[in-house]
């Protein structure tokens, strides 16, 4: 396949959005996008368009933001683009088998784990969280189940014990491009390698459930959880001061500290550096968070310090999750 073959792209967050900016910088740019449509986000509500969409549109890229692709109008515009192939990357909408056989050679998905291993819709945060060394890129040839597709190339990435959801999304994201673009060209040619289910597990998707933190679990696992989730809804504690409304206090960034006897959810320090909670097992020591779960800066634990003085002392607890 050479550059002037006819691709489409589907995607919508920043994962996806630095697939497209490689694509383009690669000489592979789409004749058409996908993309979600624009949503209402932050604090005012305002509706903004998808990363994918903000980069087609500067680029002076074709958009289109159906809300589903079953529709045979929505099917009838993308087969009228004679596509030799449809490059998917955390599009977020099911591609019906109709789809799936419009392009020439078919739909081709980047997915940001090494299949079988964690299938799925969060593949990044569920990596991080169950402690995995290292995960990767897989480029897909889809069919109609869940990531089940053979797979053409996958490039390993190792996750070190510092490493964030934020940080591992763009060396994904970066690795999957470089696979991309070694791949293209010999597309047609490639023969790609059944999964073996028997392997396969599922990152299940992210609920509001998976940002409360259980303190009775170990600092690493709570680490983990803040180090996946600090990029979009970060891991937070609730603090529930006597004749007060809860404060839910997200935490951007920890490390697990020293051995603890004090009781899961307790606040050992808060000093100039860290705000020091217990877990289970050891201290979690936090540098950087926000309070009421992302409505204001981020603070350093010096701030907090001086924030919470009214709300928070040594000795208090946070809720325990329920």
């Amino acid at each position: 396949m050479t550059p002037d073959a006819r691709i489409g792209f589907a995607g919508t967050p920043d994962f996806a959005r630095d697939l497209l900016a490689g694509l383009i910088a690669g000489g592979w740019a789409p004749a058409v996008v996908y993309t979600q449509p624009d949503r209402p986000r932050g604090r005012g509500r305002k509706t903004h368009p998808s990363p994918v969409r903000a980069l087609a549109t500067a680029q002076d890229l074709p958009v289109r933001t159906p809300r589903s692709l079953k529709d045979a109008a929505v099917q009838g515009a993308l087969a009228a683009e004679s596509l030799d192939l449809l490059i998917v990357a955390a599009y977020g909408l099911i591609l019906p088998q109709a789809v799936l056989d419009l392009p020439r050679l078919g739909c081709l998905n980047v997915h940001a784990s090494l299949l079988p291993r964690w299938r799925g819709a969060a593949p990044i945060e569920r990596a991080i969280m169950a402690g995995d060394s290292r995960t990767g890129i897989a480029l897909m040839q889809m069919e109609a189940g869940l990531d089940t597709g053979p797979v053409h190339r996958m490039v390993p990435v190792p996750i070190a014990d510092t490493t964030t959801g934020p940080e591992l999304e763009r060396t994904l994201a970066s690795a999957g491009v470089t696979a991309l673009l070694a791949l293209l060209p010999n597309l047609a040619d490639s023969l790609p390698v059944q999964q073996d289910d028997e392997q396969a597990c599922y990152a299940r998707k992210l609920t509001a459930q998976d940002s409360v933190i259980d303190w009775q679990l170990s600092a690493s696992q709570i680490d983990r959880q803040v180090r996946a989730l600090c990029g979009r809804a970060p891991a937070y504690g609730t603090v529930t001061p006597t004749g007060a409304q809860p404060l839910k206090l997200a935490i951007l960034s920890a490390s697990p500290g020293d051995d603890t006897n004090a009781a899961p959810g307790t606040v050992v320090a808060m000093g100039k550096k860290v705000l020091q909670i217990a877990c289970s097992d050891k201290l979690l020591n936090v540098t950087t968070a926000q309070l009421n779960r992302g409505q204001g800066k981020p603070l350093s634990a010096a701030d907090l310090r001086n924030a919470l003085r009214d709300s928070l002392a040594p000795g208090d607890r946070l809720d325990l999750a329920q």
